[in-house]
């Protein structure tokens, strides 16, 4: 076992805390690969953020779970020689077992999900506590999950969304010992966020989404005052990215996300981190197929994956700055 402090990461409470505070939201970034996590080091180094690295099951599969460790390691030194030293918190996405989280735990994992919310309620109080129960033994932060997001990304799926019930969230929390709260009040995974007829279409063809239940965000605020609460599917899925990918070959339909004056309204709630990781791919893709198109003898994957990188860094930027307000605040 590696503990997460010997790879120079932090846990998410105390981050979570001056989040609350200080009415701002930590970036939740996805990553799978090398560039993908320079992008996101650089963006959170130059705007002085906090910052969660989040790894699905997939993404650990794909990256493979002994690289990981060094890369995280890797990422609080790059941090370092870049010239700014940003807390850091290595985060297992949608956790679906006690022995996956375990196993993320003790190859240095500062932070779990454990996502029983497919689960009958029961179940998901006792799988969720038993995370708790060994993750704080090791100063491990876990988040936990109450309501289901709509959509598809990596190995979560869900045809419909179930809104998180307020008044099931005190007895949840207080059964399970969990450090932070996912919630579902109409966020969605992937980039087909919604169905066109959830929509409303403006004169120049752009869906427009349901606004989030910011009345359930609320009555979850007064009854856990304080707690901090998790966003899932918060990606916006920009026009422009999706034209791009479109312009270039690709074939994304009806690709819409939630608005980020939304995503701003919710970070200066109790809502203290906000997961992305769709806009990212999206913004890789577009560069990617732009370059090639345009370069169409070129082979070199450098050459495609650095402006793949410098867009997704871009991106993020504009998500610390804009949306979650985080900049500075590492």
């Amino acid at each position: 076992m590696i503990h997460y402090k010997e790879l120079g990461l932090v846990n998410s409470k105390e981050l979570f805390q001056k989040a609350l505070k200080g009415g701002y939201a930590i970036p939740a970034f996805n990553f799978n690969n090398l560039e993908q996590l320079q992008a996101i080091i650089s963006a959170c180094v130059e705007t002085k953020s906090p910052v969660i690295l989040q790894v699905s099951s997939g993404a650990r599969k794909y990256a493979n779970q002994t690289l990981l460790k060094h890369l995280a390691k890797g990422a609080v030194e790059y941090a370092h020689e870049l010239g700014y030293d940003i807390p850091i918190v290595l985060h297992l996405d949608h956790g679906d077992s006690f022995e996956l989280c375990k196993s993320c735990i003790e190859s240095g994992f500062s932070s779990v999900m454990i996502d029983g919310s497919h689960l009958p309620y029961e179940q998901n109080v006792e799988l969720t506590r038993k995370v708790v129960e060994y993750a704080h033994q090791f100063d491990v932060s876990v988040e936990g999950e109450l309501g289901v997001l709509a959509g598809i990304e990596d190995d979560v799926s869900s045809e419909v969304t179930h809104y998180t019930k307020p008044e099931e969230v005190e007895d949840f929390v207080s059964k399970t010992g969990v450090d932070s709260l996912a919630i579902s009040i109409g966020t969605s995974h992937g980039a087909n966020k919604f169905k066109p007829e959830q929509c409303t279409r403006t004169e120049d063809g752009i869906l427009i989404p349901p606004p989030l239940r910011f009345d359930i965000l609320e009555e979850i605020e007064k009854r856990i005052p304080g707690f901090p609460i998790v966003l899932h599917g918060a990606s916006s899925v920009p026009v422009e990215l999706v034209r791009t990918i479109n312009n270039y070959g690709g074939k994304l339909k009806d690709a819409v996300g939630i608005p980020e004056d939304q995503l701003r309204r919710a970070a200066a709630s109790a809502v203290c981190k906000i997961n992305i990781d769709s806009d990212g791919r999206l913004a890789m893709t577009a560069a990617i197929r732009k370059y090639l198109a345009e370069n169409p003898a070129e082979f070199d994957p450098r050459k495609y994956l650095g402006p793949a990188r410098e867009a997704l860094k871009e991106l993020y930027k504009h998500k610390i700055i804009n949306v979650l307000g985080s900049a500075g605040k590492a």
